[in-house]
């Protein structure tokens, strides 16, 4: 009996922390315009809070990492951007694994792998090519990764070098990526407001306030 509620307590825990970990990730997902607010009025301390909040994200399980990425490339450059990303990605696995070590108990292995694609099948599981491969799936393949690996106890720095290997590349993409299309959105923005000058271009506003002059002041 005692064993049964031993379990049941840790499952539980798992569960809570698995729920709470994803719950904190989709709030700040949600929350992106004023965490992006907020990293563009800070001074330095806004780069230890950007890597931060990208680890948090990164770490939480069915967690997409796309937009921060993207915001940390327009926020701070291209190559500031790259940089904070991989930090926080190297963050996110070292979290990642250690939130994992207290929720693996809610994966089955044997199950979860026989679900996957058939290809992952050739690699041994918890080896460093079967983390790498699965993180290639999209959605789930970085929650069974890092579960995976926390379950069979495999060294953290195979967790940390496994996940950078895919997310490292993929953020720096869209870091850059990011960067150029501001830059783009801002040139267009300068060529369609020269143009308006040069041509002497007026862009009606849509809703018209009319603003009654004061009324003149009589004279004694």
């Amino acid at each position: 009996m005692a064993t049964g509620v031993t379990v049941f307590l840790r499952r539980l825990e798992a569960a809570l922390i698995f729920g709470a970990s994803f719950a904190l990730a989709a709030f700040v997902v949600a929350r992106k315009p004023e965490v992006e607010h907020l990293l563009g009025v800070l001074g330095p301390s806004r780069y230890p809070l950007a890597i931060l909040i990208f680890a948090v994200v990164a770490s939480a399980p069915f967690s997409v990492t796309d937009a921060l990425a993207v915001m940390n490339g327009v926020l701070f450059g291209p190559w500031v951007g790259s940089l904070v990303n991989a930090i926080g990605i190297v963050v996110a696995a070292v979290i990642g694994y250690i939130v994992a070590l207290r929720t693996s108990e809610l994966l089955d292995i044997e199950s979860t792998v026989k679900r996957l694609p058939n290809w992952v099948s050739h690699f041994k599981i918890g080896s460093p090519m079967f983390l790498i491969v699965v993180r290639i799936i999209p959605g789930l393949g970085g929650t069974i990764a890092t579960q995976t690996a926390a379950a069979l106890r495999v060294p953290i720095w195979r967790q940390i070098y496994t996940m950078s290997a895919i997310a490292i590349p993929i953020c720096t993409a869209l870091a850059l990526g990011g960067d150029a299309l501001s830059n783009y959105i801002d040139a267009l923005g300068d060529r369609a407001s020269a143009y308006a000058e040069r041509h002497h271009v007026h862009f009606p506003h849509r809703y018209h306030h009319h603003v009654p002059s004061p009324a003149p002041v009589p004279t004694p």
